[in-house]
């Protein structure tokens, strides 16, 4: 079984400084990519003022509109709340996913960030996906990143195969020893022989988003780059081209036997 995953922080949909709307083209780069599933990062599912400038349909979602007929499963979870709207981290699946929940890891009341797990059914076999965001700050990341360890162990049968994705903001690479060390996993760029840079888009230099798995073969990995991608977000995709784990494959199907 062959999995092409990406992680991608969409910045809302806008740009950085004039914050003039740029969704159409994200949506375009989603049909683009021909993923099985995207973990997105600052969905702004709700956004008044580009109701209000006509700009965007009401009673159509951020969410719906990214989704389009690619990727008819779609789950949302709402981390930062203001007047005029919220935003949270997002799954496009082609797979029907089965539960989703979201939880609350913001370290203080400066930063909204969340952790949305969900288990997905590809051709028979539940696969757990985790979309995170993770904060700005040192401290902040490694209570996170412990709150992503307990969720994995607490949650998630060891048997199971398990993607991890989002932004990190470890732009030091400190949660990598943590994450693998613990669960098992192994991070899609460096297991490839090189780091992928993700950010910022235009010139990417540090590496902030990341993509852990475990029960996958890493096939290969790389970063959507270049001028169009550039134009969509301040980050670019991070895709992993994924094979199920001989081993795990039978040690899942053993269970389930």
């Amino acid at each position: 079984m062959k999995l092409r995953v990406v992680t991608y922080n969409i910045h809302k949909g806008v740009t950085g400084i004039a914050r003039r709307p740029r969704i159409q083209n994200v949506r375009a780069g989603l049909q683009a990519m021909d993923a099985d599933i995207v973990f997105l990062q600052e969905v702004q599912d709700r956004n008044d003022r580009l109701v209000a400038a006509a700009l965007f349909d009401p009673d159509h979602t951020q969410l719906n509109y990214l989704a389009t007929d690619a990727y008819p499963h779609s789950v949302y979870g709402r981390n930062a709340v203001y007047d005029h709207g919220h935003h949270g981290n997002a799954i496009l699946s082609r797979h029907p996913i089965l539960m989703s929940e979201n939880l609350d890891i913001s370290d203080h009341r400066f930063e909204q960030r969340g952790l949305l797990h969900a288990v997905a059914d590809v051709n028979g076999m539940e696969a757990h996906l985790i979309c995170v965001h993770f904060g700005l700050f040192a401290r902040s990341r490694a209570r996170q990143a412990e709150a992503l360890v307990e969720r994995v162990r607490n949650v998630v049968p060891p048997s199971a195969p398990l993607v991890i994705a989002g932004d990190f903001n470890d732009w030091n690479h400190r949660l990598d020893a943590q994450i693998c060390n613990t669960l098992g996993a192994v991070e899609a760029s460096h297991a490839r022989g090189a780091r992928l840079h993700t950010f910022p888009s235009h010139m990417p230099w540090w590496q902030l988003d990341r993509i852990y798995v475990r029960g996958f073969e890493i096939e290969r990995a790389h970063a959507l780059t270049g001028r169009d991608w550039a134009q969509r977000s301040d980050h670019v995709p991070l895709v992993a081209e994924l094979a199920q784990s001989v081993d795990h494959g039978s040690a899942v199907a053993g269970k389930a036997a």
